[in-house]
């Protein structure tokens, strides 16, 4: 390949992801950790490799779409959008964290998931969260939200969010609960089907090196 382009996580992911890089031997430009430089894109100390830095959901989309040929993303992530251009080779066992039902807390029976037929719900995974739901017979009404998903059961939006959670934390602070956890979480190497297939010898033993890497 004349360009491998690598597609890689914003945030606490990117730091945890860091250390496979140093073992796998590819290193960033110095503008890849400068907090105030703007580009997105990075040369490395291989000619022809390349990252990009995206926000996590957009991986996915980069690497489905051939933009990029490799990428790192977690499993919720490949469950919501389900790209069949994707292929997960290798679990990284990092960004640990998990994908919850939650509600107000002391909401009661009435606000539990388990003892409804119908159910609204506000969340950034409708997907994800419509086939859970579904599959027990739920009826749903999806509000899609990006971000500020805590305030919507206590402005009366919704009964319930679908969010990701690390320490629960945030649902502490306001005054949420978790009722539920539909799906555990972490990172994965995902690679572009067509780009395997046809570039095998340059993207193999990268799959093969991060395997190796994994702790």
């Amino acid at each position: 390949m004349k360009n491998l382009v690598i597609a890689v996580p914003k945030g606490r992911i990117l730091t945890e992801l860091m250390p496979f890089f140093q073992r796998v031997n590819i290193v960033p430009e110095d503008a890849f950790f400068d907090s105030s430089a703007r580009q997105l894109q990075f040369s490395t100390n291989h000619a022809h490799i390349s990252l990009i830095r995206v926000r996590s959901f957009d991986v996915a989309t980069f690497v489905a779409f051939g933009a990029a040929h490799i990428g790192v993303c977690g499993n919720d992530v490949l469950a919501e959008f389900d790209y069949a251009d994707l292929y997960a080779p290798v679990d990284l066992k990092i960004g640990a964290c998990r994908v919850s039902v939650a509600q107000v807390k002391g909401a009661g029976d009435e606000a539990d998931s388990s003892t409804l037929s119908h159910i609204r719900i506000a969340t950034k995974y409708p997907n994800l969260t419509r086939k859970h739901f579904e599959s027990r017979g739920l009826g749903t009404q999806i509000i899609k939200l990006n971000g500020a998903m805590e305030l919507a059961p206590n402005m009366g939006l919704c009964e319930h969010i679908v969010d990701l959670v690390i320490t629960g934390s945030t649902l502490r602070v306001n005054i949420l609960v978790e009722s539920e956890t539909i799906w555990e979480i972490t990172s994965r190497l995902v690679v572009n089907r067509t780009a395997l297939k046809t570039n095998a010898k340059d993207i193999q033993p990268w799959i093969d090196a991060f395997q190796k890497a994994v702790v």
